[in-house]
């Protein structure tokens, strides 16, 4: 008898049989690759996935003996002998990749051809009395390159068998080990009854709202996703102004949509957290916590709450592991980054993307260095497996010149020109040049005013500014409940900087002054946004400087608001957090150009905010569609092969034939966000402080890593290194990095401060 996997019994009673395992994983890889026409492939790759097991070396290892025994590369050199190169080489990235993830294909002296040359792999041969391999000779997947790029086609293709068979030995191996884990799972309500808790809950929404234009416009965007969701699977763009309610108008379709084509499942791509948290909390009301998974870089399932509290947590933290659930709202990041990976943890949920419906929000932040590797990806996952993809934006990027013909977005509304003019409510207007001190001086001159700038230190010091323009100045103590009562006031304090550091805090909260940016921890900056949204709600006065992480998303209305030259999109972007909800006949936008060093951009910045001059100069609505339309074919015709900056796509078809492909390479190179950058933790209040300690104590981190998410602030690795020279940080569990002179380097208002090292390197954007 030979085992799959071993328990405590010696008498081997409850021992898994390696044939059962074989059998069991070949048939769910099977039923997942079913879903793109690939189940022939799916049953080899379980079937010869763990052949390596039936060694004696392997067996004894099971019986204690300590030894190391590779048994993945046994099955990749048995597909090697059975079939053609075609259907031998897919398999062989997937089965020697199941454990540490996809190779290169690389050269005989590195890589998946250097690791099946190998002669020394222990006798495997057992096998051929238990597992009969099936002939795949005649066996090709049925696919459409697009662009004619075969090589990208087949690769994905191969990425997409590699997530069914690693998702298939998880599951089969939980099965196993962890029964009472395993139950958990897949105990999602049916879509049948989503279908009725999204109708009830639109119904009644619909029937309260107050019979307006605004409103009536809304109910029209809404019916007609609905009547769209009878076309068959393909690429749509949807273009809804800001305050349309597309967010509930997109799921409408993708309901209809997935009920129409009997479809698996919905995902919401988003490129901000601050957005996901917000659309999550939507849906979760409308469906319920346990058919909804929240899935980003500072979401902790242990915040959720429910009258099932554990096991809701438990059962959304498996289904991030394989996106079973029916509805996903994930980030840009972890959604393209994952089509792209080699790795086994974020490829293994790739396969249920087929046959869903796929909401990108905002689709005008996607990436420009990657735009056209996340097309092609798109593209994929429409044409070869079965996919609706919506392109959801106010900011309708212009991909035509981009995509196949045969694949270019069909539009959802039926006159989006008519619905800009319905929902327009912001004038713009070009300021040109502006330092600082004329700039806090026109902010002071509002009640209520946003300012969006594009890097941190301009927030920084122009917040600064505008706090000592309102006349607060940073001398103060405890008594700031009876300052506040006095006109002109100065107050002296003999303790450390600290105690006047917070309570110039209040203070400036008396004078309404808020600063918003990433050198602020997401707790801290949550907290920030809900004063502010209090204050305007309050009708009371309110300055806020922020960077651009304020624009996408971010449900908030201020009567005017001033951008620093940007890109079209962005100030698109920022017009949308004014008069949001039409209270006035119209909302002021200003755009300037900052003359303060300090206020300059990386080069990329500078060429798009150049191009978004170049728009102003031409149009007398610089916000209009064909404006925007123009904006961004300007922008993609300059970027040119920098729309694929590491060069991702040509990197698939360079060994087309001999189907030799750098998964290795390729998700290294694909990275949405900067890699030299560190994350400190912030030691923020009394929950922060607390998992802190606990991980000094038991010197595990592993439980706390999605709690201390929340607390985390991402700084360059100048910056870093800068702050341990002075000291300033220090490392637990050999894992994070804490900031330990919080008093001195976190500020309030600010949020982290560069005290020391302020002029050793440029700060992050937002």
């Amino acid at each position: 008898m030979y085992y799959a996997h071993s328990t405590d019994r010696k008498d081997k009673s409850d021992w898994q049989p390696l044939k059962e395992h074989l059998e069991d994983v070949a048939d769910i890889a099977s039923g997942f690759s079913r879903e793109f026409n690939a189940e022939q492939f799916g049953y080899a790759s379980g079937l010869l996935h763990d052949i390596g097991k039936y060694s004696p070396e392997f067996q004894r290892r099971l019986d204690g003996t300590n030894i190391r025994v590779d048994h993945s590369t046994a099955g990749a050199q048995e597909a090697r002998k059975l079939y053609g190169i075609f259907q031998s080489r897919i398999l062989e990235y997937i089965i020697t990749g199941h454990h540490g993830g996809l190779l290169n294909y690389g050269t005989k002296e590195c890589g998946l051809d250097e690791r099946l040359s190998r002669s020394f792999l222990p006798d495997y041969s057992a096998y051929k009395s238990e597992i009969l391999a099936p002939d795949l000779n005649k066996v090709r997947p049925s696919l459409n390159p697009i662009n004619n790029k075969m090589g990208f086609a087949i690769s994905f293709y191969t990425r997409m068998l590699f997530s069914c068979l690693v998702d298939a030995d998880f599951l089969d191996t939980e099965r196993f080990l962890s029964p009472d884990k395993s139950s958990l799972r897949e105990q999602y309500e049916s879509f049948n009854k989503l279908f009725t808790k999204f109708d009830n809950y639109m119904n009644t929404k619909l029937s309260k709202a107050e019979d307006n234009p605004i409103n009536r416009y809304r109910r029209e965007i809404y019916e007609q996703c609905i009547e769209k969701a009878e076309l068959p699977p393909q690429m749509f763009s949807l273009t809804v102004p800001t305050g349309g309610g597309k967010t509930l108008s997109s799921m409408a379709f993708a309901l209809d949509h997935l009920k129409k084509y009997n479809l698996n499942r919905i995902f919401y791509v988003i490129p901000y957290t601050s957005i996901i948290e917000q659309n999550a909390d939507v849906f979760r009301k409308i469906f319920g916590n346990q058919n909804v998974l929240e899935h980003h870089s500072n979401y902790d399932p242990k915040n959720e709450k429910s009258e099932n509290t554990d096991t809701t947590q438990e059962k959304l933290k498996l289904s991030s592991e394989n996106w079973d659930i029916p509805i996903v709202v994930t980030t840009n990041v972890q959604f393209f980054e994952s089509l792209f990976s080699n790795r086994v943890s974020r490829c293994r949920k790739l396969h249920n993307l087929a046959k869903s419906v796929i909401i990108l929000d905002e689709a005008q932040m996607l990436p420009t260095g990657f735009l056209k590797p996340c097309l092609a990806a798109l593209s994929e996952l429409v044409v070869n497996y079965g996919s609706t993809v919506v392109i959801c934006t106010a900011t309708q990027p212009n991909l035509n010149g981009l995509l196949d013909e045969s694949i270019r977005p069909v539009e959802i509304m039926r006159s989006p020109q008519e619905l800009y003019e319905a929902f327009r409510r912001v004038h713009v207007t070009d300021l040109g040049d502006m330092a600082d001190t004329d700039l806090s001086a026109k902010l002071n001159a509002h009640k209520q005013v946003l300012c969006i700038v594009n890097t941190r230190k301009h927030a920084q010091n122009l917040y600064e500014q505008l706090s000592k323009s309102s006349s607060c100045c940073h001398l103060s103590a405890k008594l700031s409940v009876r300052l506040k009562a006095h006109k002109q006031v100065r107050c002296l304090v003999n303790t450390r900087r600290k105690h006047a550091q917070n309570l110039y805090g209040q203070l400036s909260k008396s004078n309404s002054c808020y600063h918003l940016s990433a050198r602020m921890c997401p707790v801290h900056r949550r907290a920030k946004l809900k004063e502010i949204k209090d204050l305007l709600r309050n009708g009371d006065e309110c300055r806020v400087v922020s960077t651009q992480l304020i624009e996408a998303g971010v449900d908030i209305d201020f009567p005017a608001v001033y951008r620093a030259k940007a890109g079209i999109d962005s100030v698109c972007q920022a017009s949308g957090r004014c008069n949001r909800e039409g209270k006035l006949d119209s909302g002021e936008v200003y755009v300037f150009r900052s003359t303060e060093a300090y206020g300059k951009v990386t080069s990329w910045q500078s060429r798009v905010a150049e191009i978004g001059s170049m728009i102003f100069d031409e149009w007398d609505d610089p916000l209009s569609l064909p404006a925007v339309d123009r904006y961004f074919e300007k922008l993609y015709s300059y970027e040119g092969d920098g729309l694929d900056k590491k060069r991702i796509l040509p990197s698939f078809e360079e060994r087309l034939r001999d189907i030799a492909f750098p998964f290795e390479d390729v998700a290294d190179a694909f990275n949405l966000i900067e890699n030299n950058t560190r994350d400190i933790i912030i030691p923020y209040d009394d929950k922060a402080r607390a998992i802190i300690k606990q991980i000094q104590y038991t010197g595990f981190p592993g439980n706390y890593v999605r709690s201390l998410q929340g607390y985390t602030v991402s700084i360059y690795l100048e910056e870093f290194k800068a702050l341990e020279r002075i000291n300033a940080i220090s490392s637990i569990a050999d894992r994070f990095f804490v900031l330990d002179d919080a008093e001195n380097y976190y500020s309030e208002n600010i949020g982290l401060l560069n005290r020391k090292c302020d002029e050793e390197f440029p700060l992050l954007t937002a």
